[in-house]
């Protein structure tokens, strides 16, 4: 059974030495590449979207409306 595994894990790696990729380098000057990142970087304002900091404390301090009354409706005879 270890001779069948080995062999096993032989081929597996055989196989991935031959499907190695390498990554092609970075050919962009630095001030190409400070660009890109500008560029890509998200919008700083006063609308930030739903990822506002704070924007879940507003949903955990607000009263719940109308707790259990939907419970009772029909349930008793």
């Amino acid at each position: 059974m270890d001779k069948r595994l080995l062999k096993r894990h032989k081929r597996q790696v055989s196989r991935a030495k031959e499907n190695v990729r390498l990554s092609a380098p970075d050919l962009r000057t630095p001030e190409q590449i400070k660009a890109a990142r500008e560029a890509s970087r998200p919008a700083q304002g006063a609308t930030k979207g739903p990822n506002v900091q704070g924007s879940a404390a507003s949903f955990r301090n607000r009263a719940a409306t109308g707790t259990g009354s939907a419970a009772k409706t029909g349930l008793s005879d």
